[in-house]
């Protein structure tokens, strides 16, 4: 055995025990828990040839969904920049110089207008995000007659507020609330290079009080950002062996900002997204692996390879949050171009 294997044998062995005593004890549902995945078996997909891997994505993709089928999502910033927390891939964090202008929370009429616009260009769910460490009761009371009016359109709604106390979780769901998002990020022994104003059991506690509300779970990672193959294989082992894996998982390639500690991080191989790709789609066949945030600068070819490996949910629209996203209309295009159609339609 060479040092690198070595090295990467002890790095499985530290992220195989954060597995056991993290999300598998804190993210229990009441059904019995789903098959576990291994760091090292994981590691194992990541290094298969990759036509062997988009071969066995493939195989679990169509086992679990029409292969030709895309879930579309509209995400909406209705509250941008000012967050006190050190998120350090994040232009909204207020503790760096970015170009990212503070914006007080939307008023609901400028919400069901841009959701109706959402509904009209095929999207099914509609997703709002605002830029809090932690909701304050005031912050939340217009977020959930923004839930109620988008409910009422009939879209699906989504929403991303940050930590979630006691209770929060059950009036969003009370309001219509069908999915929340709240990411890991990466892997547990990465979080520290990455974030240090919130720790990673905060986020495995709001996922719990979630689940608890019977709200479905939007749970992912942002990739590139200087992590490991092995510890982008410990953030998939967190998602895969939660008892009741995410229903929507999005897979973030870093969109680096100037300004953000995280801007000038070495680019990630585009196939080593699309393996995440693959290996999330075989390690959660039954959830909707997202593409999401970075998509703007692949190439139309990566984005084919990434839903031939398995992902069937992107958002689309002019805006994710507060990095550039292609236009619906492109998307439609490329849709054509694959023979694939949204969901619904």
């Amino acid at each position: 055995m060479n040092l690198t294997n070595i090295n990467e044998t002890k790095e499985i062995s530290m992220i195989e025990a954060v597995v056991d005593t993290s999300s598998i004890k804190k993210v229990a549902a009441a059904e019995a828990p789903a098959a576990r995945w291994s760091v090292a078996e994981i590691v194992e997909l990541f290094e298969l040839p990759f036509s062997d891997l988009i071969y066995r994505a493939q195989i679990v993709h169509r086992e679990n969904f029409d292969p030709n089928q895309v879930q579309v999502s509209t995400l909406l910033s209705i509250k941008t920049g000012g967050c006190s927390e050190d998120c350090g891939y994040c232009p909204q964090s207020a503790r760096y110089q970015t170009e990212v202008e503070n914006q007080d929370l939307m008023q609901l009429e400028e919400v069901l207008a841009a959701a109706r616009a959402a509904k009209e260009s095929g999207a099914s769910r509609f997703c709002m995000g605002a830029a809090w460490r932690s909701p304050k009761q005031r912050d939340l009371e217009p977020v959930l007659r923004m839930v109620q009016e988008v409910k009422a359109m009939g879209l699906e709604t989504c929403a991303t507020l940050g930590m979630l106390k006691e209770g929060q979780a059950e009036q969003l769901k009370e309001a219509g609330l069908d999915y929340y998002n709240h990411n890991l990020d990466t892997a547990p022994e990465f979080y520290g290079d990455v974030i240090s104003t919130r720790t990673y059991q905060d986020r495995l506690d709001t996922l719990e009080r979630v689940r608890e509300a019977d709200i479905n779970v939007c749970c992912g990672g942002i990739i590139g950002m200087g992590e490991s193959r092995v510890q982008r294989a410990g953030l998939i082992a967190q998602l895969a062996n939660m008892s009741r894996p995410p229903e929507s998982v999005p897979i973030n390639l870093l969109t680096q900002v100037e300004g953000t500690p995280l801007h000038g991080t070495e680019a990630l191989d585009p196939f080593e997204f699309v393996r995440t790709i693959a290996v999330a789609r075989i390690t959660m066949p039954a959830s909707h692996v997202r593409l999401s945030a970075g998509r703007q600068s692949m190439h139309e070819g990566i984005q084919a390879l990434c839903f031939i490996a398995g992902a069937n949910s992107i958002f689309y629209g002019e805006k994710l949050l507060t990095t550039g996203n292609p236009e619906a209309e492109a998307d439609q295009q490329l849709f054509a171009r694959l023979g694939i159609k949204p969901e619904g339609h």
